[in-house]
């Protein structure tokens, strides 16, 4: 099973490369609806699928978080340049704290309007005390598996409660990750019908140079990417930490280090992050699963809410509305899937994704503690 899973992966980042790069008009029709990236996520789902094949033991996915996850944030952090990073501003950084907010107070906003309508959801979210499941998901929306799995414990949430919410956050995510990428592929055209004309200047060439120059340049660049990341995977054990430290080291190198190829390395941490979605893929599951439908209605509307406020704010600061699936998926996909959804729009995009998603992963358990909090205040 590895070495089928090894191969696997291969050849969904060799199609999704052929995908991006087809000429044939029926194919580019087809990945304006399904960006060529996505059918990394896909493919690999709809293989264990169709051939029932189980790859959720397989040591890649352990590699995905303890080196290949590493090395594509150092790649990419590396070509984002300070200059950057003073031209984007705060504007994003509100769009997103303005969606992390919608995930931690929107509970509280959605319950009383749902009572207009049904009973049912307050029977089952606070007399069945499903509550304490939907909190889980603020901490994995927000911060991440580790965010979630810490307020399973401070809500007290049951195994066989938070085994079913497990399942409903997955199935939302990877169907929110999917809308994410309609979106950002619509972001000019949207802009357009909204007047919005925020530029952004490209700073690293599309092209990789091809003298021996820029090849020494840029195998130098790789080997010190690569030894900064062996020696976090032996001497920091958090992954959090590591991650930082390194977007750390990426900046740095990028920016005090002369003959650093800024193209080479975003070209590689752009190939690296299919191979990361191609491996999550193997795990994508498609299996039904039993929860109330009005759990699932109130989680789903949920998440669109988290949606709308974003886009509201973004649209009041004049902001390119590309930035709304950006933070968004900073927020509920993460450090793996926000770089893969910014890389569909802009490539030079994917530093400011992961730097939200580090920002995501940091402040999640604390929108997930006061999302407890006011649990307890209001229906305690």
């Amino acid at each position: 099973m590895f070495w089928l899973s090894i191969l696997l992966v291969i050849a969904t980042v060799l199609l999704v490369l052929a995908l991006d790069k087809a000429p044939q008009p029926r194919i580019k029709q087809i990945l304006k609806w399904l960006p060529a990236i996505l059918f990394a996520y896909i493919f690999p789902a709809l293989v264990t699928h169709l051939f029932s094949l189980d790859f959720s033991a397989v040591p890649l996915h352990s590699w995905n978080t303890s080196l290949i996850m590493p090395m594509a944030i150092v790649l990419v952090m590396s070509a984002l340049s300070f200059s950057q990073l003073r031209m984007v501003g705060w504007r994003p950084i509100v769009v997103f704290l303005s969606g992390s907010a919608a995930v931690a107070l929107g509970p509280f906003l959605l319950l009383p309007f749902f009572g207009l309508f049904s009973d049912q959801f307050h029977f089952y979210l606070i007399d069945q005390q499903y509550w304490k499941g939907i909190v889980t998901m603020v901490g994995s929306w927000i911060g991440g598996s580790t965010s979630q799995l810490i307020l399973k414990e401070l809500s007290g949430c049951g195994e066989s409660l938070f085994l079913v919410i497990l399942v409903m956050d997955n199935v939302l995510v990877n169907v929110w990750t999917i809308f994410m990428f309609q979106h950002i592929k619509r972001s000019d055209a949207l802009n357009s019908y909204f007047g919005i004309r925020d530029s952004f200047t490209d700073f690293v060439p599309d092209t990789v140079a091809a003298n021996s120059r820029g090849l020494q340049n840029g195998i130098l660049s790789l080997g010190i990417s690569l030894v900064s990341v062996t020696a976090c995977y032996f001497f920091v054990p958090s992954f959090l930490l590591k991650i930082v430290l390194l977007s750390i080291l990426g900046l740095v190198f990028g920016n005090f280090l002369s003959f650093w190829n800024h193209a080479l390395v975003l070209k590689a941490g752009g190939y690296l992050i299919i191979t990361i979605m191609a491996i999550l893929g193997l795990r994508l599951n498609f299996q039904d699963f039993s929860l109330p439908a009005v759990v699932i209605l109130f989680s789903s509307v949920w998440l669109l809410l988290h949606y709308l406020v974003m886009f509201l704010v973004a649209r009041r600061l004049r902001l390119n509305l590309a930035w709304v699936p950006v933070a968004s998926m900073a927020n509920v996909g993460g450090i793996s899937t926000a770089p893969a959804v910014t890389k569909t729009y802009n490539e030079e995009w994917m530093p400011h994704a992961i730097l939200l998603a580090i920002l995501s992963m940091v402040s999640g358990t604390y929108w997930g503690m006061l999302s407890i909090y006011l649990f307890e205040i209001i229906y305690g």
